[in-house]
């Protein structure tokens, strides 16, 4: 195989390699968001209370919605 044919072959190689890597990576972290949510019922809780609003839990819970159809 000539140089430039190796040239072309890393290039191929290079860019394959990222698109797996891309979408292997895509895969594992909406995995680990599914698994560990970057927010949960507390903490909207406690940002609700801070904000003046004493919140129930209708309303927590259409937060918590809100959050789970914005992370799919």
């Amino acid at each position: 195989m000539n140089l430039f044919g190796q040239i072309i072959a890393l290039l191929v190689g290079l860019i394959i390699g990222g698109i797996i890597g891309f979408f292997l990576a895509r895969h594992f972290m909406q995995k680990y968001l599914k698994k560990n949510p970057p927010i949960n019922e507390q903490m909207i809780r406690t940002m609700m209370m801070q904000m003046g609003r004493t919140p129930s839990q209708k309303q927590v819970n259409q937060m918590m919605k809100a959050m789970a159809k914005y992370m799919d």
